[in-house]
């Protein structure tokens, strides 16, 4: 049976619409993918350079399926580099709340929220590309990620050369005190410079010490996110009390019920008055035979 070419051509464009979406979904995905694992010469070391000394760091900011997960997941990635978390953050925000009526007594609360995480990591430095390449595999979409190598080989050679003028320097003046120091004011200059020389050179050390920490371990900083979630909550309609009230029957029932709780406690009251009733009668009885007897 022969197809004309008119006929094959129609079959032809279907096919391609047919195909075209679920192409341009994977294209997107694959792109996006490829970004993320996509490495990068900042981030590999090079031991072949002795003259530089590359401090390390990337910031990434990408879309997860499960924040939750992902966070364990680096967490545990960074345990196995060698690594270590130094921070973060993981919260809830709350971007909506909405409630509707569906009983006389009911409300639906719908809350809608986005789950996300501040995570700040350090890894060894000659293990930064591979950990970045297995934190890609939780990205679903990224938004961005910077890289930084900052040269401080300069600093680190400026420290050292500070550190050799202040001993230079602090031996001298040690010297100087020594020999001729005999004079209180002079010694008390000299003392202080060498207390001076001394603090440069700590403060030297201490820039070298946290430089070659920054050097050894890479510091990478995380943000991510999911998209938004959607919760439904039963919850009693507290705003319509008055509905809740008892009707006139059982009001009026009630009130009955208190009239005679009263009654009871007026009679009991009066029984236990029956000492001065009984007086009272007796004197009232009294009185009445005094008016009478008084009369006649």
């Amino acid at each position: 049976m022969k197809i004309s070419h008119f006929t094959f051509g129609i079959i032809l464009v279907f096919a391609c619409i047919g195909c075209s979406p679920k192409k341009a979904e994977e294209s997107i995905k694959s792109d996006s993918t490829s970004v993320a694992l996509a490495s990068s010469s900042a981030v590999v070391e090079n031991k072949k350079d002795s003259t530089h000394k590359f401090i390390r760091t990337a910031d990434l900011k990408f879309k997860v399926k499960s924040v939750i997960k992902s966070t364990y997941n680096i967490e545990d990635l960074a345990a196995r580099q060698g690594g270590f978390i130094t921070f973060t953050n993981l919260t809830s925000n709350i971007d909506e709340h909405e409630s509707e009526k569906v009983s006389r007594d009911s409300l639906l609360l719908t809350t809608r929220y986005t789950v996300s995480n501040t995570i700040t990591l350090r890894v060894p430095n000659s293990r930064l590309d591979t950990t970045l390449k297995e934190i890609a595999k939780n990205i679903d979409f990224l938004d961005y990620r910077i890289i930084k190598a900052d040269d401080v080989a300069l600093q680190l050679l400026s420290n050292n050369l500070t550190i050799n003028r202040s001993v230079t320097n602090e031996t001298r003046l040690t010297r100087a005190i020594t020999n001729r120091g005999k004079r209180l004011k002079e010694t008390t200059q000299a003392e202080e410079l060498v207390i001076n020389r001394q603090e440069q050179a700590d403060n030297a050390r201490i820039s070298n010490l946290s430089l070659r920490d920054q050097l050894n371990f890479s510091t990478i900083n995380l943000i991510m996110y999911q998209s938004q979630t959607i919760k439904h909550e039963l919850i009693s309609n507290d705003e319509r009390t008055r509905e809740y009230q008892p009707g006139l029957g059982t009001k009026i029932v009630d009130a009955l019920s208190n009239g005679w709780y009263i009654l009871e406690a007026v009679l009991v009251f009066i029984i236990n008055l029956w000492g001065l009733i009984v007086f009272g009668g007796i004197g009232f009885l009294i009185y009445k035979l005094y008016r009478i007897k008084f009369k006649k």
